[in-house]
């Protein structure tokens, strides 16, 4: 159902308000939904915190089994529930269809996990003393999220909250939300106890207001800009909120001279393109060798040039719109400030000629981009690449490193030294080595700098959830 799921049942918002969502291909509304306020959050966070006394005590065989059917059925039903996230997000169905996988991947994950969350038992420095350390739900989580994976942004955060025994209040993007509430009737339809898992449409402002404010909240997962997320901090700073953080990133990515440039390119290309380039981890900064410089330059922009560009439901998309107009126009002004800044549009740079509706922009390359402009200091998340040539190992680190940001960074070479010596020197929280998707469901994912706080994924994604608690036990 298109509405609010507060304490198991679905609801339109308390003051009447709507939100029209609409399709970014065809700029047309598809659907009008629910826009919550304070009120609504208030709401969902009374009945996660009336659900919680509950969920905490049920065992981690009972959570994991719910979370197995969970991803059961997303995987079941994956095409039907791609094309709603085509539909809200414009992104290409095998894209899409390829995010429900992976975000199936994160309930099997974390189904298991949970039931390793144990704790443990320390030798004490004397005979008579025993001590361990349990692990016990941190208690009712708020979760705001980002519209550029509308399901693995929420997948990774609900499924590790769930696992560890929390419940949730979860604020969608006001852009994807249908994505959201068909995973909210997938846990609906496993169960799920009502008031442990709430999803709320609406004003992130307030309701981010509301779930800082309120003493049951003990956590906030947010995934966004670095300035909202330095507002949270500041809110958290009065209430003592827990928080993880995943904002912003400005990758880098060094290209040696002894890779094979023809493909290491074409890759990139690719790369650099997916989701339309609305990545936090997308690479940005190409930092190439000079050596090879021009001809990395070539053969980027031949391979950028060759997508098929267009509505995302249509099966021989490649590269599908930006989110909003917004976004666009953000773009658009980046790039067009770093070329009378220095830079060398080689390729793109303009809205594609045989669209006249939707909110897409051709795939991009700059070149001669220099340290102070703007595609080099700016996140972009749009589908273009800016190039900056190197003469050393040094100077190529040193440029990686000229950011505020340290979500993700990459390598080409085939030179072992070089990439141990250059991963150990980056200052990011995720290196590739010659690949493109250094992250992993079973890895940290997680931000270095103004880039974040706290893990999502892998064993470290439950941690964020959980409580440690010393049980002492003296005169034994």
């Amino acid at each position: 159902m298109n509405k609010n799921y507060i304490n198991g049942k679905w609801q339109d918002a308390l003051h009447g308000n709507t939100w029209n969502v609409v399709n970014p291909c065809r700029e047309t509304v598809v659907a009008t939904l629910p826009f919550g306020g304070a009120d609504d959050a208030q709401a969902a966070i009374s009945a996660a915190a009336a659900a919680f006394s509950g969920w905490k005590n049920t065992n981690a065989w009972q959570r994991s089994d719910l979370l197995r059917q969970v991803a059961h059925l997303m995987r079941t039903n994956a095409k039907t529930l791609a094309a709603v996230t085509v539909e809200e997000s414009g992104k290409p169905l095998a894209e899409a269809i390829g995010e429900w996988t992976v975000a199936a991947q994160f309930f099997d994950w974390y189904a298991e996990e949970g039931k390793r969350a144990g704790g443990q038992t320390l030798l004490a420095n004397r005979n008579n003393k025993r001590m361990s350390i349990i692990h016990q739900p941190i208690g009712v989580v708020g979760i705001i999220t980002a519209w550029n994976f509308p399901v693995w942004n929420l997948a990774r955060v609900w499924a590790a909250a769930l696992a560890a025994g929390c419940t949730i209040v979860a604020k969608p993007s006001e852009y994807t939300p249908l994505t959201a509430m068909r995973l909210m009737e997938l846990l609906e339809a496993a169960d799920i106890p009502a008031g442990v898992a709430n999803l709320v449409l609406g004003d992130a402002a307030a309701i981010g207001q509301a779930m800082l404010a309120h003493p049951a909240v003990r956590k906030m997962h947010f995934v966004g800009s670095t300035r909202v997320g330095k507002i949270l901090l500041d809110g958290a700073s009065q209430t003592n909120t827990k928080l993880s953080l995943e904002l912003g990133g400005n990758a880098p990515c060094i290209i040696l001279p002894d890779t094979d440039i023809a493909a290491t390119a074409t890759s990139a290309a690719l790369a650099k393109s997916r989701n339309c380039g609305q990545v936090c981890v997308s690479p940005q900064r190409f930092i190439v060798h000079r050596s090879v410089y021009d001809a990395f330059c070539s053969g980027a922009s031949e391979a950028l040039q060759q997508f098929n560009i267009g509505d995302g439901a249509d099966p021989v998309t490649q590269l599908g719109p930006l989110i909003n107009a917004r976004q666009r126009e953000h773009v658009a002004a980046i790039v067009q400030e770093s070329v009378a800044a220095g830079g060398t549009l080689l390729c793109g740079g303009k809205r594609p000629a045989h669209l006249d509706k939707g909110y897409f922009y051709e795939p991009t390359l700059v070149k001669d981009v220099r340290p102070d402009n703007p595609l080099f200091r700016r996140e972009i998340f749009g589908p273009v690449m800016s190039v900056t040539p190197f003469d050393t190992q040094e100077e190529a680190i040193a440029l990686a490193n000229d950011t505020e940001y340290g979500l993700a960074a990459y390598l080409w070479t085939n030179n072992l030294k070089a990439s141990v010596q250059i991963s150990e020197a980056l200052e990011f929280g995720i290196v590739g080595i010659n690949e493109w998707a250094a992250h992993a469901v079973e890895a940290p994912f997680g931000g270095w700098k103004q880039s974040g706080l706290g893990y999502e994924c892998g064993a470290e994604g439950l941690q964020e959830y959980l409580e440690k608690k010393l049980i002492s036990v003296g005169g034994v």
